[in-house]
């Protein structure tokens, strides 16, 4: 199959005060159309660099990333980011918040009403369109975020750890939710993680990282769709997988 989105060779190094630091080495990739890749590394491992290098936000010292065949030189309107980080836009309501990349495509003020509303009330925030972030909940600022990433209608997806600050519940209830959009939809998902239960659960195929982008696993995965985390836990394959996962891990970082 033919790759959506292929990266070869990619490296990225910053400098600062005359000192380089490379982020990312040689590092290479394909992601298949409609795929949900789990990407698992320790901090500093340059996941963070990789999603931004794929997302078309800052340019690799060598290699490239090609989106649909074509070499990526910029964002590009396909490609949805979730970063870690907050970036709704505190004077804008939730309604408001959703509706932006629709404002920006151009799209009449009706149709960006409706089609925020359906995403919100996809998301389980109706009933909270005219609440500001400051009046939210972490979980719920994560909902209005995902809710305005899809907004864009973008054929691929990259998350950059979305829920690890949140508490255990509600990591589970957005997770399920991620799922159950993603089915529904024929969207590729590229998913920062380092979580290996979350990259398990969520991921078509899980690709370990090690130092700078170094991959020492890429696996796919083969466990039966809709998965529920507390029947994994006894299942012998996810077992096998955890195992081979943190053994991947733990390698290394040594």
């Amino acid at each position: 199959m033919t790759a959506l989105l292929s990266v070869d060779g990619l490296s990225k190094r910053f400098v600062k005060n005359d000192t380089a630091t490379v982020a990312l080495r040689d590092f290479s990739l394909s992601v298949e159309k409609g795929t949900f890749v789990s990407v698992l590394g320790r901090s500093g491992c340059g996941k963070s660099t990789m999603l931004n290098l794929l997302a078309g936000l800052t340019t690799p010292t060598s290699g490239e990333v090609r989106y649909q065949g074509r070499r990526l030189t910029g964002p590009h309107t396909d490609i949805g980011y979730l970063t870690q980080s907050d970036t709704l836009m505190p004077w804008r309501d939730v309604q408001r918040n959703v509706e932006m990349p629709l404002e920006l495509q151009g799209v009449p003020a009706a149709e960006r009403s409706r089609t925020a509303r359906d995403l919100i009330d996809r998301v389980g925030l109706s009933g909270f369109e005219h609440h500001y972030p400051r009046e939210l909940s972490g979980g719920m600022r994560r909902r209005a975020s995902l809710a305005r990433m899809l907004a864009g209608r973008p054929s691929t997806l990259l998350m950059d750890e979305p829920f690890g600050a949140l508490d255990a519940q509600l990591r589970h209830e957005l997770q399920q939710e991620l799922l159950r959009l993603w089915e529904d939809s024929d969207q590729t998902v590229v998913f920062v993680t380092h979580d290996i239960e979350e990259a398990i659960l969520l991921g078509d195929r899980v690709v370990v990282l090690g130092g700078l982008g170094r991959i020492v696993v890429d696996r796919r995965i083969d466990l039966p769709r809709p998965r529920n985390a507390d029947e994994l836990q006894v299942d012998p394959t996810y077992v096998s997988l955890h195992r081979e996962m943190a053994g991947a891990l733990q390698g290394a970082a040594a």
